[in-house]
């Protein structure tokens, strides 16, 4: 929402002003189609090329959560605490043989299918797996699973971060297509040269649109999606973090309830659940 409001302050905020200042728009909706089309044309080409496929389909699809924010709601990180509680309570109550089943086939498990939208995120599941697995298999070092662990979510978080490079690169690159959008303005403008002063001036701005057009979009737009796309992603990423620290805690031999009392504490403040509400939740778990 806050976003939609942005670009609505921005447009507002800098042609208002324009024609405040007693601006017009003739020159600058005269140069637009073109210079937009060699600016934002050269910046998506430009963005193919320094792309891999997988990073410009993500990116296009992260678009999306600019406005709509991080996939894992309040209510997501209450169910992960839930999750967690009921896998370390079974492997320590039941032993590593009950484990193995629901680690073996998550989505056929009793406990992982209470939680379908976990269930959905590949990287979640196969996660918290693969950890568990390492441990029935008598790796019992909390720092050798955390420095596994710690690896896997580097690896995932620059993946993750591969889109907000991307569209940062695409702000840093937009002023200049602007500079080379006026500067051919500039050369036709050359070619004229002869014409009265009241055509070139009017040449002369419409060259001067590709810089602004360049700065603008950069800096108003482009580079602003580009730091919101890094803080959503970042925020997601607190979500497998979480895992890394409940199972940690749960190794160096924490009661399952204190290894989810430590994540909750990670959990990001507007989004954490109160020590009650987590306690009725596994209060509710364990009487079913």
């Amino acid at each position: 929402m806050f976003q939609i409001i942005g670009v609505v302050v921005v447009f507002v905020m800098v042609f208002g002003g324009f024609m405040w200042a007693g601006g017009h728009f003739d020159v600058i909706l005269k140069a637009l189609p073109a210079e937009m089309m060699m600016i934002m044309g050269a910046a998506m080409g430009a963005f193919l090329i320094g792309n891999s496929g997988k990073t410009i389909s993500t990116t296009a699809g992260y678009m999306a959560k600019l406005v709509t924010g991080p996939k894992w709601k309040a209510s997501d990180y209450q169910d992960l605490l839930a999750l967690l509680f009921q896998l370390t309570k079974t492997m320590k109550t039941k032993g590593v043989i009950a484990l193995e089943a629901h680690i073996e086939k998550p989505h056929e498990s009793a406990i992982f299918t209470k939680y379908p939208r976990i269930l959905k995120d590949h990287f979640a599941v196969d996660f918290i797996c693969d950890t568990l697995r390492m441990m029935t298999m008598n790796l019992e070092d909390p720092h050798q699973v955390e420095d596994a662990m710690e690896k896997q979510l580097e690896k995932h978080h620059h993946e993750a971060m591969g889109p907000a490079h991307a569209l940062q690169n695409m702000a840093d690159a937009l002023p200049a297509l602007g500079i080379v959008a006026a500067v051919l303005g500039i050369i036709k403008t050359m070619g004229s040269i002869d014409s009265p002063p009241t055509v070139l001036g009017k040449m002369i701005g419409g060259a001067l649109v590709g810089t602004f057009l360049g700065v603008f979009l950069a800096y108003g737009f482009v580079g602003p999606f580009a730091v919101r796309m890094k803080d959503v992603t970042e925020e997601e990423g607190i979500f497998y973090k979480i895992i890394q620290d409940v199972l940690v805690a749960h190794l160096h031999g924490n009661a399952a309830q204190i290894s989810v009392e430590i994540g909750r504490g990670s959990i990001p403040t507007k989004m954490q659940p109160s020590f009650l509400e987590l306690e009725e939740k596994l209060s509710d778990i364990q009487a079913v």
